[in-house]
């Protein structure tokens, strides 16, 4: 006699109802249990996701193809070689029209089989106690929590490292049609790592001062900033839906135009102000180091001491006048000519007993130091009879 199935049947027993022998960790085999199968669920669900999205970036290739042969098809009748090529391209449609419409119908067939397979998958502890198990959840998404900054930045650099080639291809594109059809081919692109990656390009062209290729730049960032969006605003995925930016922006009206103008004409504007600051910035760093190369023993940089100098002593340095220099030194006040020399010592501006070694042309390179020592000792001397 055959036993009536009963509604409890497609339940699976709860982990901790299960009679295990004595001899077996009975709570870590239950652990081991629930983990096996929130991995079996977990994998299932990342399997009808993967079919979703699949079946998304189907529909729209075949919405790209459909408009290629419309557009195709509407084009003026011409003669010649001009025929020739359009015609060749009609049939190239029609082909891509006829494919994704055979791969979206599979992906459809295996959409089906996969709701199939989960309405017989038997319940558990965990499924149970869900709300809304009774209906598919395999189109929503979890509220992703927010990213950090560290994990952003890891994101970027590894899909630069990836498609930066595609990235700056599409950055050089001119025409709406060949911007379309390129990410079209290339859906991948349609993302915020890819506005981002072009605005560091459109910087980095203005600071080498390559202002026509900016500007081209420019207008691809700002056609990939509108086409995100407007994926915002319909809260839909950016891949399915810049074919309707495209679409929008040729046969758009004049408000909408001036909007994107304006846009992209502010952008370049804040493009030309990062790249000052950019080139101020490395300037600075620059001449810091150039500073830190010219410092002198006493960590005093010369160009600095030299501006400080009364103009009498700046005279002395640029003739390399000794005497004019003891001279001047004579006149000045003991302590500031005290000042004056320390700073130049401290510079290497002044350098004091330097040996004496002769160059190439037999003249003394330490003739002027050994001359300005001199000249030093004898002030000294000066302010030491004053004393006395």
């Amino acid at each position: 006699m055959l036993r009536q199935q009963n509604v409890w049947d497609h339940i699976e027993v709860s982990d901790d109802e299960d009679e295990t022998h004595p001899n077996i960790d009975t709570p870590s085999l239950f652990r081991w249990r629930h983990k096996a199968r929130v991995e079996r669920q977990v994998a299932f669900e990342e399997k009808g996701e993967e079919i979703q999205k699949n079946m998304a970036e189907c529909k729209s290739r075949l919405e790209e193809a459909q408009y290629r042969v419309k557009e195709l098809e509407q084009a003026g009748v011409k003669e010649g070689e001009e025929e020739e090529k359009r015609a060749t391209e009609l049939t190239k449609a029609r082909a891509e029209e006829k494919k994704c419409k055979k791969d979206l119908r599979t992906w459809e067939k295996k959409m089906e089989e996969h709701r199939i397979e989960e309405k017989k998958m038997p319940w558990n502890v965990d499924t149970l106690s869900k709300d809304g198990f009774s209906k598919s959840v395999l189109n929503i998404k979890p509220e992703a929590t927010e990213e950090t900054e560290e994990q952003k930045e890891e994101k970027h650099k590894t899909f630069v490292e990836k498609y930066e080639k595609q990235i700056k291809h599409f950055g050089m594109l001119r025409r709406w049609d060949d911007s379309q059809k390129y990410l079209s081919d290339n859906p991948h692109l349609v993302c915020e790592e890819t506005a981002n990656y072009l605005v560091i390009m459109c910087i980095d062209l203005e600071v080498e001062e390559k202002h026509a290729l900016m500007e081209q730049v420019a207008h691809q960032t700002i056609v990939m900033q509108f086409i995100l969006e407007l994926a915002k605003s319909l809260k839909v995925d950016p891949r399915g839906c810049f074919r309707q930016f495209f679409q929008k922006i040729k046969t758009a009206d004049k408000v909408y135009q001036e909007a994107f103008t304006d846009e992209l004409e502010s952008f370049k504007e804040r493009v030309r102000g990062r790249a000052k600051i950019r080139i101020q910035k490395a300037m600075e760093e620059y001449e810091e180091e150039e500073r830190q190369k010219r410092l002198g023993p006493g960590g005093l940089d010369p160009v600095e001491v030299y501006e400080s100098l009364p103009e009498e002593m700046k005279k002395c340095f640029d003739d390399k006048d000794i005497s004019m220099l003891q001279d001047v030194i004579s006149k000045m006040d003991p302590m500031e000519a005290k000042v004056h020399m320390k700073r130049c010592i401290d510079s290497g501006l002044w350098v004091p007993n330097a040996n004496a070694d002769e160059d190439d042309d037999g003249e003394n390179k330490g003739g002027v130091e050994q001359e300005e020592d001199k000249g030093e000792e004898e002030e000294t001397k000066k302010e030491g009879e004053k004393e006395k």
